[in-house]
């Protein structure tokens, strides 16, 4: 079974780049037709789509954050990586990472880690 697991600073100061990384276990983030996904879910809010990586290399964005957003991949280290930058309060959020099948649907995803964008 896939498991994912994000990590990061938990607070990031306004205008900084925040970078979280998501290590996979149980599956490879090279396995074919295979997607890696980021996600986030402001407080009081639905989840957001924010974009993905596949098991290519190709990366993917969703037009609402794209100016702000880079995905990378380590494969040695079956991890991939968010970075985000000029951060402001409302980037406070719970990220996720998460696999799926296409870039916009996931099967598995991590627990999820608390980011506080704050001066």
């Amino acid at each position: 079974q896939v498991q994912l697991q994000e990590s990061g600073p938990g607070l990031v100061k306004p205008s900084q780049t925040l970078t979280l990384t998501c290590t996979v276990s149980g599956g490879s983030i090279t396995s074919l037709h295979s997607f890696w996904i980021w996600i986030r879910q402001p407080p009081g809010k639905g989840l957001e789509w924010m974009g993905a990586i596949a098991y290519s290399g190709n990366t993917y964005y969703f037009p609402s954050l794209k100016s702000r957003t880079s995905i990378s991949r380590d494969t040695s280290k079956n991890q991939f990586t968010l970075q985000l930058s000029s951060v402001t309060p409302e980037d406070t959020a719970v990220y996720y990472c998460a696999r799926g099948g296409r870039a916009d649907a996931y099967d598995y995803r991590g627990q999820g880690t608390q980011v506080t964008v704050s001066s």
